[in-house]
């Protein structure tokens, strides 16, 4: 996942003693990990590869399991940020600041933390090519590399971001820029996008939507607001149960969705936005904005397309079940750069790593792995500043809920536990 970390703010709660064990038990301090510019040895026992999320929990998983000194994390980036407090930066009801910390203080106590970038995979040979040509095995690989943003596949971007007017909740250098947008609001369209390829947290293109309006009523100024999600998705979210749900909050609110709708340019001088009907082929609208909130177009990172460990699309080719790979039973992959037929999420990395480490158990005993990931993933759908639906679900957009409670209502509790509640067991428990 690299630094971009997570992007879904909801773990799984369901049953809820994953995440109350670790929160209660004694954490003991972050001490100090040994560090280097290249690896320190070139062979690990367990290697992997991101220190996001997936890789960061595995990692802290897999020293309890061999031993630190064993185990290796290939991550370039100083700083680990939690993502899924973006959707509120970008809104005004956070500080930037409050999603970051030293990637040196998330990576665990003894752990080798490689200070550099993956540049080839071999898994024939288990090994894995670093910059400078560095060569490191491994026995074991967990593939946690995250998704990568495109911006550059927008015309126009990501050089428009220079001019006012235009941001994106999914980036540390752009989410400040929705809020000055925010702020800046006079009168005229509010356009909010989604593209036409796969992303991490579905939701979070329309929270800043519901919570841009909600800033515009504050402030007076809705009135004078034309407000449109023109996504790219025929429907607005993949389970019914919460796609009816924000289909009323959407009419109540006056919004305007427009469906099969995809950006493909921007012309920030002119504040234009140019948008393909996906229906249509070669049929483009050119949109005035006001206030423009792009979502890029995602996609695997570059070191995985056309690697041996990749699908034909990119993706870490795994079973659905056991993360484990399809073709090299030593290799694993866990979140967003993963084929895995479930929304990208950090509630979903969360689940998996619970499975995973189960199975890299079983695989070390020469042993079937037998616990099975349902596909749970969870999006805390933020309708307002202090309003959230909650939608967890799984592989089957089926429902998969953890409170006796309906919650495709909007709830202030649910708002208070993705907001307050969720960063704490974050940094607190997850990533140990």
């Amino acid at each position: 996942m690299s630094a971009i970390g997570a992007v879904s703010s909801c773990f799984r709660l369901h049953p809820g003693v994953w995440l109350l064990k670790p929160g209660m038990q004694k954490m003991s301090s972050f001490g100090l990990h040994t560090a280097a510019r290249c690896a320190a040895k070139d062979y690990y026992e367990v290697l992997v590869l991101g220190g996001g999320a997936g890789g960061i929990s595995m990692s802290a998983r897999m020293k309890r399991k061999v031993g630190a000194a064993n185990v290796a994390v290939v991550e370039p980036s100083k700083t680990h940020y939690y993502q899924p407090l973006w959707t509120l930066v970008g809104a005004g009801a956070k500080q930037l600041a409050a999603s970051a910390r030293p990637m040196g203080s998330v990576m665990p106590t003894g752990v080798e933390w490689i200070k550099s970038q993956v540049t080839a995979l071999d898994p024939d040979k288990n090994c894995v090519w670093l910059e400078n040509d560095i060569k490191v095995s491994y026995k074991y690989l967990i593939i946690a590399l995250g998704i990568s943003l495109h911006f550059e596949k927008i015309k126009g971007l990501p050089e428009g971001f220079n001019h006012p007017k235009i941001g994106s909740n999914y980036s540390v250098q752009t989410v400040e820029k929705t809020w000055k947008a925010l702020q800046d609001f006079k009168e005229g369209n509010a356009i909010f996008t989604f593209p036409n390829t796969p992303v991490k947290c579905a939701g979070a293109p329309q929270k800043i939507m519901y919570l841009s309006d909600a800033y515009l009523r504050k402030t007076g100024k809705r009135s004078k607001a034309n407000i449109m999600f023109n996504t790219a998705l025929g429907v607005i979210f993949g389970v019914k149960k919460y796609a009816d749900a924000l289909l009323e909050v959407i009419k109540e609110r006056n919004l305007a969705v427009n469906y099969k709708c995809n950006l493909i340019e921007v012309r920030a001088d002119k504040q234009e936005a140019v948008f393909e009907n996906l229906d249509k082929p070669g049929v483009t609208e050119v949109h005035q904005y006001e206030m423009l909130h792009v979502t890029p177009p995602m996609g695997p990172p570059a070191v995985l397309i056309n690697s041996p460990v990749a699908d034909e699309s990119g993706w870490v080719d795994v079973d659905k079940e056991t993360l484990q790979h399809k073709k090299y039973p030593n290799v694993f992959g866990i979140g967003d750069c993963t084929n895995l037929p479930t929304s990208k999420t950090a509630a979903a990395v969360a689940a998996q790593s619970g499975v995973l480490d189960k199975t890299i158990s079983l695989v070390m005993k020469n042993e079937l792995p037998v616990k099975k990931y349902d596909g749970y993933t969870s999006c805390p759908l933020v309708t307002g500043y202090n309003k959230v639906i909650l939608a967890e679900f799984d592989y089957n957009a089926q429902p998969l809920e953890t409170f006796p409670i309906d919650q495709s209502k909007e709830r202030t509790t649910m708002y208070h536990m993705k907001a307050d509640m969720m960063p704490l067991l974050y940094w607190n428990a997850l990533l140990k």
